[in-house]
């Protein structure tokens, strides 16, 4: 396996009870060792959007024709890939069977439209490393190229200080697919890795990125200085530091980010992807200007979270559905204030 210029081999064997055979990460690469006709995407800067999932408002059933026509507008919008099962996409309201159906169904609509290209990251969290390495295992063979993985943190009371790294190392020993590190405190009770343990992680050949919604754009700048991390301008060494959210789109790519993974773009991928464009033409007063917006309208995704977001895109786009129970469906008054909370971000993105 060659390795990207940052890295040097982990130390110790890369095989153990998970092992699988391994993915072959040189930016040179065309090809899954593993697979043999699975391309390689490579991962660029950009805007990636975590794909809410979508059901039959009167029974929860999957909506598949919804999930291809959802990709496809983010596609058309001009976002540098697409993940599905994050925490938007309702991973944990999801049989292994259901990530499976989404996962494929959003590579075949993008295969469909002429995408190709664009690179599919898929959430693989689990709470034991065997589940986690299953889940990657099963979104490659669903056309994933690359796995989000969360800590586990059920047992958190019980872990040792390497237990994490351990974790992270067993997994992206094991996985057929490259890992982006998932840093998400609010989503695993508390979990904050910092940036020794990440500039650490980040030296292992397969691994080769992570997202911090976390919001430290200080630990974001550490990674990324330490890592030569892939910028709009330079390739670096191809390491992905990506912030987790679109209202820190500007501070993420000032701090020597990548770019965002952002559950917003969902709802205004142009208006996200416009971001970056601004900064990247050193349009930076013009950038600071719709970062404002970007993040008063984050704000409206943050605070309704999946429920907001859902709503968000049927008020304005005629689709969206609801969340699975027991998640809320909008009230009427919650529905007329996630409209107006997104009202002027969406006319922006509609000028696009």
């Amino acid at each position: 396996m060659s390795l990207r210029p940052h890295q040097s081999a982990w130390p110790g064997a890369l095989g153990s009870v998970y092992s699988q055979p391994q993915y072959s990460d040189s930016f040179e690469s065309t090809s899954v060792a593993s697979s043999g006709d699975h391309p390689y995407r490579p991962l660029t800067p950009g805007v990636y959007v975590p794909t809410v999932a979508f059901f039959d408002k009167a029974n929860e059933e999957l909506d598949t024709e919804t999930v291809m026509r959802h990709a496809v507008r983010l596609a058309e919008a001009g976002v540098a890939g697409i993940t599905t099962q994050g925490s938007n996409g309702e991973a944990v309201h999801l049989s292994h069977a259901e990530r499976k159906l989404v996962t494929r169904t959003t590579r075949k609509a993008l295969d469909d439209a002429g995408f190709q290209s664009m690179p599919l990251i898929v959430g693989c969290g689990a709470q034991s490393t065997r589940e986690t390495v299953e889940l990657c295992q099963e979104a490659l063979s669903s056309g994933g190229d690359y796995a989000l993985v969360l800590p586990p943190c059920y047992y958190k009371p019980m872990y040792k200080p390497d237990s994490l790294i351990e974790f992270f190392h067993d997994v992206a020993s094991a996985s057929p697919i490259p890992i982006v590190i998932y840093n998400y405190p609010a989503a695993v009770s508390g979990i904050d890795m910092d940036s020794d343990v990440i500039i650490k992680l980040a030296k292992h050949p397969n691994i080769v990125g992570c997202k911090l919604t976390c919001g430290n754009t200080g630990k974001l700048n550490r990674i990324a200085a330490a890592t030569g991390a892939a910028t709009p301008s330079d390739h670096g060494s191809g390491f992905m530091c990506m912030g987790g959210s679109a209202d820190f789109t500007l501070q993420t790519l000032v701090g020597g980010g990548s770019g965002v993974i952002c559950g917003l773009g969902n709802v205004t991928p142009k208006a996200c992807v416009k971001l970056i464009d601004l900064y990247a033409s050193d349009k930076v007063k013009e950038a600071q200007q719709l970062q404002a917006v970007v993040a008063r309208g984050d704000w409206a995704a943050i605070s309704g979270g999946i429920v907001g977001t859902k709503s968000g895109l049927e008020t304005y786009f005629g689709y969206g559905g609801f969340a699975r129970k027991p998640l809320p469906r909008p009230t009427k008054s919650d529905v007329a204030k996630y409209a107006e909370d997104f009202k002027e971000l969406v006319s922006v993105e509609k000028s696009l």
